[in-house]
Order: C-alpha cells, then structure tokens, then sequence
C-alpha cells in the first residue's frame, strides 16, 4: 500500500483541528446591558501583516456588513450621528504562516513470542506542511472611557486555492457569526 495513502487522512485530522477556534476574553466588571449603542472606532479594520494581498476595500466591507449584522442582532443599534455611542467595534484580520511536521513509520518487526518476530528495517518519513491562518478578532470599547471591555477572536486555516467572492462573503458571516455568538457574555 502506498504511503501517500495514510497522508491524506493525516492532513485532513490535521485541518479540521486547527479550523474554527473561536475565544473570547471580556471585563467582568462591566454591565454589558448598560451598552445600547455602537459605532466603528477608526480605522475600523487593521491588518496584519500590512499586505496588499490581505489589505482590500471589499474585505472590509465585507467585515463590516457582517460586525454591524451580529450587532445588531444582540439589540445594539448605530449610535446617531454626533452621539456618543456606549460602545466602538475594531476589527482585527490577522494573517499568518504556520507549519507542520508528519511523520509516519513503514516497516519493522511483526510478531509475537510464539512465533517469532519477522518483517525488515524500520524506515520513517518526515514531512513539513506549510499553511496560512486567518484570525478575525473582533473588540469592543467602552465609549466612555475608551478601554476594552470585549474580545472575541477566531482562527481558521485558509484554503490553498482562493475563493470565490460569495465564498469569502459567506466565510466573513460564518466566522464573524461565531465570534459574536459569545457577545454578551453570560
């Protein structure tokens, strides 16, 4: 049986534990039923590394669509204009590059002590992956007195080859949903 074919389970476990690993972190002191209003703190969205590739009009708007929908969705309303809102939303996309080593064994011993032992030299294959992950966080300040009461962040491992635009779309909805899904916190 070839060795390729015990790989491609290997990278598949492998994705699917680093997909959509969300936290949170928040100020346990705060009365989150307190904050009725938001608006975006300025610049509303901040990229890591600073990328021409990552950086993009349409990914932006695409995050705020999606913050200012979840938002809204747990009774938070745009702050009207020349107010002061309870609360300022930044969001953070985060790229970076990750790797990883599989290593898999053929060969060997096979047997027992009633029959002895058989087989040839053991022989092990290491191998590096390289792969790109996403982070999407989202943070909320007070807008009273400016600090961070509210941080929620997911991680997932991005797709080799690029999306489509309604796949990118729907993949902003899908992380930002789960990122606010801890919004307020219980």
């Amino acid at each position: 049986m070839s060795p390729r074919f015990f790989l491609v389970p290997i990278l598949l476990l492998l994705a699917a534990c680093q997909t959509g690993q969300v936290s949170r972190d928040y100020d346990a002191t705060r009365d989150f039923g307190a904050y009725r209003s938001w608006s975006w703190q300025e610049p509303a969205l901040q990229y890591r590394p600073d990328d021409p590739r990552i950086k993009s009009d349409l990914t932006e708007q695409r995050i705020r669509a999606a913050v200012s929908q979840q938002l809204e969705q747990r009774g938070l309303r745009p702050a009207p204009a020349g107010t002061k809102p309870d609360l300022k939303a930044q969001a953070w996309l985060i790229v970076e590059n990750r790797q990883d080593q599989v290593s898999t064994s053929y060969g060997g011993a096979w047997g027992g002590d009633w029959n002895g032992y058989w087989g040839g030299p053991a022989y092990t294959e290491t191998r590096r992956y390289d792969y790109k992950v996403a982070t999407l966080q989202v943070d909320l300040f007070d807008g009273k007195d400016g600090k961070l009461v509210w941080r929620g962040s997911a991680e997932q491992v991005m797709p080799s080859a690029p999306p489509s635009p309604s796949e990118r779309e729907a993949a902003i909805r899908e992380t930002v949903g789960k990122v606010l899904s801890q919004y307020p916190p219980h």
